[in-house]
């Protein structure tokens, strides 16, 4: 859910030539939200929120949601105060996966030249599949209605001359809209916008742009790029200065290496017991395990996230002697952190595992030894992912996982 300040004039017709705007970015819609809508018609037309019950932050909200003030990462208190009619949903990341594969799959049959920012957005490069389909225009109303035929959920779609421009596209173009910007009015698009449009202008640097009367992207585009360095640091300055002027020379990348995978969840009554700890820590190191397997990864490193009662959240992190995608090596190194950790009276309303130091199985080396029971476990818990995903997430479970609190509310990440 895009949050980012929008032109009020941008959504219009600035043209129809998609001669030279080979980049598409297509954004779902409310994404965790519309997927929990597709089994639930009947809260079509209400606001809805997909988060913790009680406690955690908002994940995706309804567009009637939004209406209210509700967003993504607002305090659960402060949404329902907000909204206090609004249907609230716990999130079943699994589905959205699920869903998300299924929208990458369509995606895939227009062009393999697909960059995936998240589950939920991606950058595709049409260049070759004009002579097949057609212009980027029809492409990109053609990959709209396959999406809502087939999935029942909604993609808004910029179309663009570049990356950074196209994405700025589909924020203007939602709910449900497809903006086309023609290379010749990229220009004069970025100037009708709020400077903290541009990628990496937060409130601060507002702030800062505001004191020398820059408000607008057109102001910082006039602005001499020598006074946006002494203000903001050569780098910032001058790549804001070439954002303002449509400068955008990075290609669509389709190969994106993840940088970490985690799990972390947030607790509707803090844990106190070692033991519903180790249990969650298990959990969460299994979710890990299985998303290293399934994008052919190991990791090298794990760290562990605890916030406590009071709001204090500390990390603690360790190398790992052998790269490894084993949940039982994983669930080890996050005990041992967790061990190291004085845990107050309060307990712990929240605990996160991440892998970090990711690499390509393939082409990882790692020294087996002759006791090393690892193989077999690997083995295991692969046959664990076949039964997970043909029965589903919750079909399998380690034993000494039924301890975990029912009333944990799980979420994951993919940075």
């Amino acid at each position: 859910m895009s949050r980012g300040p929008r032109g009020a004039g941008a959504n219009r017709d600035w043209g129809s030539d998609d001669s030279r705007t080979p980049i598409l970015h297509v954004d779902m819609d409310a994404f965790f939200a519309a997927v929990e809508l597709i089994d639930r018609p009947e809260l079509r037309g209400r606001p809805v929120i997909v988060g913790g019950q009680h406690r955690g932050v908002v994940l995706s909200a309804t567009y009637e949601a939004r209406a209210a003030g509700v967003h993504s990462a607002m305090p659960m208190a402060q949404a329902r105060a907000l909204c206090p009619q609004a249907i609230v949903i716990q999130p079943e990341h699994g589905r959205y996966r699920e869903v998300s594969q299924s929208v990458m799959r369509i995606l895939g049959e227009v062009t393999p030249v697909i960059e995936p920012l998240s589950i939920d957005e991606a950058f595709l490069d049409v260049s070759g599949a004009r002579r097949r389909i057609g212009p980027p225009r029809l492409i990109a109303e053609q990959i709209r209605e396959r999406i809502r035929t087939e999935l029942k959920v909604v993609a808004s779609v910029g179309v663009a001359s570049t990356k950074f421009v196209a994405k700025l596209a589909s924020s203007h173009a939602k709910p449900d809209g497809l903006l086309l910007i023609p290379d010749e009015a990229s220009v004069p698009f970025l100037h009708s916008l709020p400077v903290g449009a541009l990628w990496g202008v937060g409130e601060r640097t507002q702030a800062n742009l505001a004191r020398l009367a820059i408000h607008t992207v057109a102001d910082l585009a006039n602005t001499p790029v020598g006074t946006l360095n002494r203000l903001l640091g050569n780098s910032a300055g001058g790549r804001l200065f070439d954002l303002s002027w449509g400068r955008d020379p990075r290609p669509v990348q389709p190969v994106r290496q993840e940088k970490s995978i985690g799990h972390e969840q947030t607790f509707a009554i803090n844990l106190t017991g070692r033991a519903e700890m180790a249990a969650v820590l298990l959990d969460q190191a299994h979710r890990c395990a299985a998303r290293l397997r399934a994008g052919d990864l190991v990791t090298a490193g794990v760290s562990i996230k605890v916030r406590f009662a009071d709001f204090t959240t500390l990390t603690r992190s360790r190398a790992l002697e052998a790269p490894t995608d084993v949940a039982h090596e994983l669930y080890q190194a996050a005990r041992a952190l967790l061990a190291g950790v004085d845990v107050p009276a309060g307990g712990v309303r929240l605990l996160g595992v991440r892998c970090d130091a990711l690499s390509d199985s393939a082409t990882t080396v790692v020294q087996a030894r002759l006791d090393d029971p690892g193989e077999g476990r690997r083995e295991a818990e692969r046959a664990m992912d076949a039964v997970r995903a043909r029965y589903g997430v919750n079909a399998l479970t380690a034993g000494s996982l039924l301890s975990v609190p029912a009333t944990a509310n799980r979420s994951g990440d993919l940075n």
